[in-house]
Formats: structure tokens, sequence, C-alpha cells
């Protein structure tokens, strides 16, 4: 006898839980993630994989205070003109050759983002200090200055909350707002 395969709103939804504790449990073995889950170690496996396949999960980061390391984390947010970017200039992010030569510097773009409201693009980026995010912004300024009609930087002073796990340390963040 032959079982009925899974709706696809079943599917779609086993998905989404799996996805869910994912992204604070990645690391953790097949196992665990099962039993958080509530299925079998093969259920989860199988649609891991086909997530991943089909690129709905794009990789797994380690989620780390970067205080500890001796980094700061910086966004940076960036209004663009109306001049149209030519596609060789596309190609030079789609290729990545940005980030490898920032990492060689010992910047690192956590994760960039094609936005809507009073800026076009948000940048965040770790590295050791303030002279590496002139050199990140000097980098941007060279490579596509015609097209940036404004860029605005941030430091980060004490993230809350990242990749969806909360900052262990929230006791810290009174040290922002309480004063002595």
């Amino acid at each position: 006898m032959n079982m009925p395969k899974s709706s696809k709103k079943q599917i779609n939804e086993d998905e989404k839980k799996l996805l869910k504790i994912l992204q604070t449990s990645s690391g953790d073995n097949v196992e665990n993630i099962a039993k958080k889950c509530g299925f079998s170690r093969q259920k989860v496996s199988r649609i891991k994989k086909r997530l991943e396949k089909d690129k709905t999960i794009w990789g797994y980061n380690a989620v780390f205070d970067e205080e500890k390391l001796g980094l700061k984390k910086y966004i940076i947010l960036l209004k663009r003109t109306n001049k149209p970017i030519s596609p060789e200039k596309l190609q030079i992010p789609i290729k990545g050759v940005v980030k490898q030569e920032l990492t060689k510097m010992g910047i690192e773009i956590d994760f960039s983002l094609l936005v809507h409201g009073d800026y076009d693009l948000a940048l965040c980026a770790t590295a050791r200090g303030v002279k590496e995010l002139v050199i990140l912004t000097n980098a941007l300024n060279k490579m596509f200055g015609e097209y940036i009609a404004e860029m605005k930087t941030l430091e980060v002073l004490f993230p809350l909350q990242k990749g969806g796990i909360d900052n262990p340390n929230l006791e810290k963040l009174k040290e922002f707002f309480i004063s002595e």
C-alpha cells in the first residue's frame, strides 16, 4: 500500500520549521535538529539537502562577538545617482573582486543589501577600526564614485541580535543608557 505524499502545503510548513531551527542551531548535529523539529534524522537531511540544492539555504555562519577579536562592525548607506551603471562596473561586485581585495586588507563585507527608501544600498562590514573603514569607503568611491550621490557610515556600538540569535551579553546594554 502506497502512502500519500505530503501535500505542498505540508512540505512548505516543514521547510519553514527546519529553517527556523537552523537559524539558531545550524551547528548542531542532525539528531538534535531533528528532535527540535519533531522530524526524523532522514527527513531533516532530505529537506536540508533540497533547500541547499535549490539555494534557499545559501550557507552557514558562526555568530560571534567581534569585540572579543578586536574587530568593529560598520554600516555604510549609499544613495546612488541617476546615472546608469555600466554592465562592466556591475561585474565587479558580482564577480567578488571587491570582496577579495578587501579581505586581503582585513575588511570583511558581512552583507550587502539593495534597499528601498532614502538609500539604495546598505553594506555591513567588519574591520579592525576606522582606518580600515576609510580604506573601504575610499575603495567604494574610487570604483563607484560617479554613481554615488551620498554615503553615510555608522559604527555599530552594540548588537542586540545577530543571525536570529540574541546577544548573550544584553546586560551590557545598560552601559549605553544608564549613567551613574
